[in-house]
């Protein structure tokens, strides 16, 4: 047991840095750290002798094991005070190369937790303890991979399922559907839970799969002459992606749901540089009671990405160029992404000063996130669609629209994610995502674990239409007229107008 202390890291000691300013949510706790190494001798000294090489070794600033190097890490962040707390962890290096490596993520990734995490007691546990537990376990380990389970075991016992690692793949994947462009042949695939065929979902819209007539629904079988079999979605998704001007073959298998023949094709896609637009807008037309023309402008956002703000603006302006009366803003099955575009696409829709969002910290501090003298693009009526599928920045924006009396929501009580987390690129590349905030609507209303309850329901039986348009990038306004709660959303609206004209 003796020996096994002398394994765990320690903090040798604490010093205030200056505090660094973060930006608007989602932000990135700066992190910086350091690392030097020194050799020392324990070969003679046992059990005990180690302990007291140990001790000696903190008071030099170094410590190890064996013939092992020592590690010391400082981690400098920032807190809500004038003054924020820099840590100096030392730790046994260890004798595996990709181990050693994750050794400095587990200390960076402990640290940011520490200074970060919503809930200050760490789910009710001893945090610095758990560093020396988890650095006890990796240090026998051999792999990278291993050791990494190691870091997210030790973020479970947080017992917060948002905050998590990824690995520097999975990193890049994120930031591609952040930044709102990849290279690649604008194909999105899934696994069949009770299948687990590879299947289409859709086609980026002019991208080399759409030309290629590629559809929904069609089986992938084959990328590059490499069978599928067993291969997950994610990893076909990366033989699919490729550097712009190469070229990737697939063999499909496709089915007689289009009213064609079914069968097996090959076909040899270019990768192209593809912008991936969260945003699809159309305009839906039909005569009112008394004959005239009713234009209905139809936004579907299905993501909260970089550039959702802007394509969304531009979008609006177009329809009101057009004299659209009216707005459907629908994000079902929208998860969610970057907090910062759901509190700019609000700003779209909203006049003045109003509350947007309330956050509470890991203290307890409510803090109100305002707009400032806002003026919005369009004052006519709005209707919002909401389902179980619409999270996080989709509940952030829907409560802004609903509590500040802008629109109507309609659909099903939404998922009920309260919660706002941090992305931190580390030094390897992984990322980290912890929840730093919860937040509650502008009328106070939780939203974490209980969702956003709609104003007028729309029940699973009113969608009468196989598959509901909204997932379809080739939505056309009459296929859209084919979903019942765009329907009841229409009715909606002209109460609506109907009201404005009385009064």
């Amino acid at each position: 047991m003796e020996a096994l202390k002398a394994l765990s890291p320690a903090i040798l000691h604490r010093h205030p840095s200056r505090r660094r300013m973060v930006g608007p949510l989602p932000f990135r706790p700066p992190v910086r750290s350091w690392i030097r190494s020194e050799r020392i001798s324990l070969a003679e000294e046992g059990a005990h002798g180690a302990d007291r090489a140990w001790a000696r070794a903190l008071g030099r600033g170094a410590i190890g094991v064996a013939a092992a190097a020592a590690a010391v890490i400082s981690v400098f962040g920032s807190d809500s005070s004038a003054l924020a707390e820099s840590l100096t962890v030392a730790f046994p290096v260890s004798r595996a190369r990709e181990v050693n490596a994750v050794q400095r993520t587990l200390v960076e990734t402990w640290g940011l937790i520490r200074e970060s995490f919503i809930d200050p007691t760490f789910n009710h546990q001893d945090w610095d303890l758990k560093l020396q537990q988890t650095m006890v376990e990796m240090f026998p380990l051999k792999s990278a991979d291993a050791a990494y389970s190691k870091i997210s075991g030790m973020l479970a016992t947080l017992g917060d399922p948002f905050t998590r690692i990824i690995s520097p793949k999975e990193y890049q994947n994120f930031r591609i559907g952040s930044d709102g462009n990849l290279q690649g042949v604008g194909l999105f695939i899934n696994a069949e839970p009770s299948s687990g065929h590879l299947v289409v979902l859709s086609c980026v819209e002019g991208s080399p799969a759409a030309r290629a007539g590629i559809r929904e629904g069609d089986e992938l079988i084959e990328i590059d002459g490499e069978p599928l079999a067993g291969v997950d979605g994610e990893t076909a998704a990366q033989k699919l992606r490729g550097r712009a001007g190469t070229t990737v073959t697939v063999k499909l298998y496709c089915g007689s749901q289009h009213g064609t023949d079914s069968g097996v094709r090959e076909v040899k896609l270019p990768r192209e540089v593809i912008k991936l637009s969260p945003i699809f807008s159309t305009i839906i037309s039909h005569k009112s009671g008394d004959g005239h023309e009713v234009k209905t402008g139809y936004v579907r956002l299905s993501a909260f990405s970089q550039t959702a703000a802007t394509e969304m603006e531009k979008a609006v302006q177009e329809m009101e160029e057009q004299g659209v009366q009216s707005y459907i803003l629908d994000l079902r099955n929208n998860p969610g992404g970057l907090v910062k575009a759901g509190l700019e696409v609000a700003r779209i829709w909203l006049d003045g000063n109003e509350t947007l969002v309330n956050t509470i910290d890991r203290e307890g501090n409510m803090s109100p996130i305002n707009m400032i003298n806002g003026h919005a693009l369009t004052h006519d009526p709005l209707v919002v669609l909401v389902n179980e599928g619409s999270a996080s920045a989709s509940e952030i924006l829907a409560g802004a629209l609903h509590d500040n009396g802008r629109a109507v929501l309609i659909g099903h009580k939404t998922f009920g994610k309260g919660k706002i987390q941090s992305v931190t690129e580390l030094h390897d590349g992984s990322a980290l995502f912890i929840t730093v905030a919860k937040y509650v609507s502008p009328a106070l209303h939780d939203i974490d674990q209980v969702g956003i309850t709609p104003d007028v329901q729309c029940t699973p039986e009113m969608l009468t239409s196989p598959k509901s348009s909204a997932s379809r990038d080739s939505s056309s306004a009459s296929s859209l007229e084919a979903d019942s709660c765009i329907l009841v959303a229409e009715h909606e609206l002209e109460i609506q107008e109907s009201k404005g004209t009385a009064s």
